[in-house]
């Protein structure tokens, strides 16, 4: 038997509906239970949203609409950024810290679409008609201390400051302090390596992926003609053993004329981007220290947090979407899941 509570009472004699189970299974009128909105946004982090009803009733025997799947999960997207901002750090702790962290970020294009029920003129339209799509990109940071797998994830959208902020974050949080030595790789775009300058100073040393840069070497030497394969082999040689200026020097013998094209002259293009980065080819210094000479890991990172979820055949994204996925998505990665929704239980 349900107790009606006294003020229960008092609420139905003012015309308001008594609803006893509600009251006493802690559920609101047309709302969701915790562990049922839990559920949905456990599903909805990973499958389309439209597959969430079919899982729902294979798993728990629940039926739920596609649109309450839908808003229950972006819902919790939204409230798990404001938890991960909540545990922010901003300033890098005075204690020395570990001695090795790896850090890495990445940008990833996200397929985006913009709809508006109008026309040039104001008339109202089938939104089908008119709408804007592009792809965008999303950025992906991860951290971890040399000896460990473990990686700190943060995920950001559209904003390049923002990922140096979170970038910074998941360096502190992999322990690092005032006496660490923070190694990055990336692929050596400048928003890139400009966030690494700005969030961390001297205490950074920025390397280029190796395997980037072979693929300038690689589309030089098949310029080149001839049997190159030894000559490609000499220059990543020569690059781990950070002989530079060797490569240079013979790269320049196959320089294209002035007046080719750039998109048509790829050793003029291999040349320039060894020669524009100075200080970012140290690779024996970092294959001396074992450290990691490639970005293999916030690629990886790409695929298995955002493009397993976001870049699924034939889905598009409404732009105000994708930010509370992408933090749904590395609370799962970071393994805060529990911590999350431990929040919202005491919440409640």
């Amino acid at each position: 038997m349900i107790d009606i509570t006294e003020d229960s009472y008092r609420e139905g004699r003012r015309g308001k509906k008594l609803r006893p189970f509600s009251s006493s299974a802690e559920v609101s009128h047309r709302r969701c239970s915790r562990p049922l909105e839990r559920a949905v946004t456990d599903f909805g982090s990973d499958v389309p949203f439209n597959r969430i009803p079919f899982k729902m009733q294979e798993h728990h025997g629940i039926t739920i609409p596609i649109s309450t799947a839908r808003r229950i999960t972006l819902r919790h997207g939204e409230k798990v950024e404001s938890f991960q901002l909540s545990s922010r750090s901003s300033e890098m702790p005075e204690t020395p810290g570990v001695p090795i962290v790896i850090a890495q970020t990445d940008g990833v294009l996200v397929p985006t679409v913009v709809t508006t029920g109008f026309s040039q003129d104001g008339k109202k339209v089938d939104k089908r008609k008119n709408r804007q799509v592009q792809w965008r990109e999303a950025r992906l940071s991860l951290a971890h201390q040399a000896e460990s797998k473990k990686s700190t994830y943060a995920a950001n959208f559209n904003d390049v400051k923002e990922t140096g902020r979170q970038l910074f974050d998941c360096v502190i949080k992999s322990g690092a302090g005032s006496q660490t030595q923070i190694h990055g790789v990336g692929d050596g775009a400048s928003w890139i390596t400009s966030q690494f300058e700005e969030q961390f100073g001297t205490q950074a040393s920025f390397l280029i992926d190796f395997f980037h840069l072979c693929e300038y070497l690689g589309k030089a030497a098949k310029s080149i003609g001839e049997d190159t394969s030894e000559w490609l082999a000499t220059q990543k040689q020569r690059m781990k053993e950070n002989e530079i200026r060797r490569v240079l020097y013979s790269l320049s013998f196959f320089m294209e004329n002035p007046d080719v094209p750039n998109e048509e002259a790829p050793v003029r293009a291999c040349y320039r981007y060894i020669d524009s980065r100075p200080g970012q080819f140290n690779y024996k210094g970092a294959l001396n220290d074992g450290l990691p000479i490639g970005s293999g890991e916030i690629e990886s990172g790409n695929r298995h947090v955002i493009q397993d979820r976001l870049k699924r055949p034939g889905a598009w994204w409404a732009v105000e979407n994708i930010q509370p996925m992408l933090s749904l998505r590395t609370l799962r990665a970071n393994d805060n899941w529990d911590n999350y929704w431990f929040t919202q239980s005491v919440a409640a």
